[in-house]
């Protein structure tokens, strides 16, 4: 364990070494975990410990991401990215078995695959499936291209198409209009919110010399001043035209009768909860007018849920401060915890899905083992709650969980497989390299040209796809970097998880047919 752990830390300092602003972070832990198992085979961990990590990083993978997984399945624009990620992980994964043949035997070939696509998932199937750690061989030579490779296709992508991407707003600005339109004077504001662009909520009215909250019975007279919210400046441009003129300051430099209040969600009474759902603690009027999660401001919506560690803004009456930092518990401790019933529900269950054998025509019976616990915490993922179970991990504490379950897996088996790496790079180093390098330009190419030219998407979500299918952190780091919208993010969220079973399915039905 000393070693074990010895090996985390050096492997974390090695990947914040930077060289031209790329680095290789937690993939370094491979790395560095090969050297040591190289000088010191008798300190390799159980391979419990691996497979422990890893069941981690996938359960708060789906955790995470279900929600948007399921959305992408379900709509056309998803299901389009879904195929397009889909078709070039399959090409990827043909051509690498192309290569087996001579040095080149299918532990090493399946391996270069999951390296070039950097699934650890994908390499610990390969690993269970054919019994032996030549995968892993393959994995950490073409591991540096899956996270340099698709962040130079990226930027030269960029280069060469030149888009022209409009920046996304915050989620959170504000206008203060003055109601001037006689076409809706004397209609209720419910009535009137329906003619106004979906992402725009209007939370406050100012109503002679007092600021109200937006009820939906109210209505709207000459001189009325409303507070919309919307994700950019343009859609509020739209309302403005469609309500009066600009009356800034209007509502916001008088804060006697409503005042913002910023809380952490943290009661498991509140998590899981969608806005619309959301009660008025002893009568205590309110309005939602921004909720941050991690670093990004969310688009206002009814059915947006509350997950633990939110931060969300209130306008309301001072008076009022205490109650509802009650209600919604704001306690900085309470977005850190979670619940270790539904954790161990969870993944016990995903275990269970993962040892069920599937029959294939032609193929035999299959297991998909580890991704097992990706399909249950995918689910668990879109339900959010059931009864008095909350299924979520709050953001801060789901990162942690699951840089840590990666970081376990990748020392284990990167210790196991270091005598037998050494040797075959020794002999077949550059071979590989260059199998490496073609595996992870038909991963990246197709999605790139196909999402350009021939379904025409904008370049911020092939973007994401591409993060998406490649599945390497840094390279959705880069997209983000590179386009200043939340396509990457969401287009990443659909593509990932899907992928990632893919990748596990290819890999369990090639080693039944030709293992």
């Amino acid at each position: 364990m000393i070693a074990l752990f010895l090996t985390i830390a050096l492997g974390y300092l090695v990947g914040e070494i930077k060289f031209k602003g790329l680095s290789l972070g937690v993939g370094a832990v491979l790395f560095v975990a090969l050297a040591v198992g190289w000088f010191a085979p008798k300190s390799v961990p159980a391979a419990m410990v691996g497979t422990l990590g890893l069941a981690l990083f996938l359960y708060a993978v789906g955790i995470q991401y279900g929600k948007e997984f399921f959305r992408g399945l379900t709509s056309a624009e998803g299901r389009k990215a879904n195929l397009l990620a889909a078709i070039a992980v399959i090409l990827a994964g043909a051509v690498s078995l192309a290569f087996v043949g001579g040095t080149v035997n299918l532990g090493y070939a399946l391996g270069l695959f999951a390296g070039a696509a950097t699934s650890t998932p994908a390499l610990q199937a390969a690993i269970q499936a054919l019994g032996n750690d030549d995968p892993a061989v393959g994995y950490s030579v073409a591991y540096p291209f899956g996270v340099a490779g698709p962040i130079l296709f990226l930027y030269l992508g960029s280069l060469i198409f030149k888009p022209q991407i409009a920046p996304a707003g915050t989620g959170n600005e504000l206008l203060e209009i003055d109601i001037r339109n006689p076409d809706i004077l004397g209609k209720p504001l419910e009535e009137v919110m329906r003619t106004l662009p979906d992402e725009v909520r209007i939370t406050a009215v100012r109503i002679e010399d007092r600021n109200v909250h937006a009820s939906p019975e109210l209505l709207l007279s000459q001189g009325n001043v409303v507070l919309a919210v919307g994700p950019n400046k343009d859609v509020l441009e739209q309302t403005r035209k469609l309500l009066g003129e600009t009356a800034t300051g209007r509502i916001t430099s008088d804060r006697s009768d409503l005042d913002y209040l910023r809380v952490f969600a943290s009661k498991p009474t509140v998590v899981g909860m969608a806005l619309s759902d959301l009660g008025q603690p002893d009568g205590i009027s309110y309005s939602v007018m921004q909720v941050r999660r991690g670093d990004t401001d969310l688009i206002l919506q009814p059915n947006l849920v509350i997950e633990s560690g939110d931060r969300v803004g209130l306008l309301t009456n001072r008076k009022s401060f205490e109650a509802l930092r009650k209600y919604f518990g704001d306690s900085i401790r309470g977005t850190a915890e979670f619940s270790y019933i539904s954790i161990g529900i969870g993944m016990a269950l995903g275990f269970l899905v993962g040892a069920f054998q599937i029959p294939i025509p032609g193929v035999g019976k299959i297991t998909i083992g580890l991704a097992g616990v990706l399909v249950v915490a995918l689910v668990f993922g879109r339900l959010r709650r059931t009864g008095s179970i909350n299924w979520t991990i709050p953001f801060s504490a789901n990162i942690v969980l699951r840089n840590f379950g990666l970081t376990l897996f990748l020392a284990q088996v990167g210790m196991l497989s270091g005598p037998k790496f050494a040797a075959t790079v020794t002999q077949t180093g550059l071979l590989f390299l260059g199998l490496g390098a073609i595996t992870l330009m038909v991963l990246v190419l197709p999605i790139m040209l196909i999402g350009m030219y021939v379904l025409r998407m904008p370049y911020d979500q092939v973007a994401g796809i591409v993060s998406g299918a490649c599945g390497n952190p840094a390279v959705l780091a880069f997209s983000n970097k590179l386009t200043p919208t939340d396509r990457p993010n969401v287009a990443y969220a659909m593509i990932f998880p899907g992928t990632t079973i893919l990748k596990i399915l290819f890999i369990n039905i090639v080693a039944n047919v030709l293992g």
